[in-house]
């Protein structure tokens, strides 16, 4: 079991397979794009399985494949075969842009992996199209019908990026009217690429929930579980619900849960901190196993209480792509 420096139990693995994506949205990385990782820089499938193995053993229990776009990667189904068979391991999930999932959606179902959230920033083809800056808007829209018509267990997280995709707000709670969804608003993160400080945000969850109340003011609050990031809520005669995560407010920090993976093999135990350690060359050594797991119970023997004690010790400057430190 791994249980942290300030008495949280660690067992939730947020695991990036690529740090490369088919969209260019304009919030995760700069208009000229990043530096990608050359091959032999990231995570091999062998090297990923076999991390998958030695994190279960340790305590992890949930395992989110993420990236970039987790299915850029070409033999990402060999690797979610392989996890589906981990004994300790209870829940699968995907994070995904919805472009590339289509021809994957039946063996997802097949291997009981039903918990994917879909990155959707726009209900509206022209900010979608605005934002993403691809021509993709047509195969994301028929895939997330599609997942939610095959019974998957779907959230979408919808970014609140002022001046941008605001007024697709309350639109967007329509999918969360007529089918079993949960659609979650984020506060942005500055992490786009560019090095820039980021003393406050125009969107906090608040005024989200304001600008919602205008609109549905008999929303009700939801239990939740105890280290969920998001806030939820539930407007009378809505199949699905709604939520907010603070992801700059930081209102979650105390009962955080999670580990990250970047696709490079960096440990990253905070989004507002540095990478603890990279994995990547210890997994091409000798007692590969045992070092892995010595690093991993170092970093997590030393994570920040929360992420503003994290970002002070980042000099409160972010030129981390979103991308390139998973999704």
């Amino acid at each position: 079991m791994l249980i942290d420096n300030h008495n949280r139990k660690i067992n939730y693995l947020r695991l990036a397979v690529t740090d490369r994506c088919n969209l260019r949205c304009n919030y995760c990385m700069p208009a000229e794009g990043i530096n990608f990782a050359k091959n032999d820089k990231l995570l091999t499938m062998e090297e990923l399985k076999t991390l998958s193995e030695i994190l279960v053993g340790q305590g992890i229990d949930k395992i989110r494949i993420t990236g970039g776009e987790p299915f850029v990667r070409k033999d990402l189904m060999e690797l979610l075969r392989h996890l589906a068979k981990l004994d300790g391991l209870k829940d699968i999930s995907v994070t995904t842009n919805a472009t590339l999932i289509g021809p994957y959606i039946d063996e997802l179902k097949s291997m009981g992996i039903k918990n994917i959230n879909v990155s959707l920033d726009a209900i509206h083809r022209e900010t979608f199209e605005r934002i993403t800056r691809r021509n993709q808007y047509d195969t994301v829209h028929n895939n997330l019908i599609r997942l939610i018509s095959e019974g998957f267990n779907v959230r979408i997280n919808f970014i609140a990026l002022d001046g941008q995709n605001t007024q697709d707000i309350l639109p967007i709670l329509e999918l969360a009217k007529h089918y079993p969804v949960s659609v979650r608003f984020l506060e942005e993160m500055p992490f786009n690429g560019g090095s820039k400080t980021f003393q406050k945000i125009a969107w906090d969850y608040k005024r989200i929930l304001d600008h919602i109340k205008s609109e549905h003011p008999d929303y009700y609050k939801l239990e939740s579980p105890k280290t969920s990031t998001s806030i939820n809520y539930k407007i009378p005669g809505h199949l699905g619900t709604f939520g907010v995560i603070p992801s700059f407010s930081r209102t979650f920090c105390g009962t955080c849960n999670r580990l990250r993976v970047s696709a490079t093999g960096d440990v990253i135990t905070c989004l507002y901190g540095k990478p603890s350690a990279n994995l990547r060359n210890i997994m091409r050594g000798a007692d590969s196993k045992n070092k892995v797991k010595e690093e991993v119970l170092k970093a997590v023997g030393s994570r920040a209480k929360t992420g503003f004690e994290a970002q002070e010790k980042y000099a409160n400057v972010f030129s981390n792509s979103m991308t390139s430190i998973g999704g």
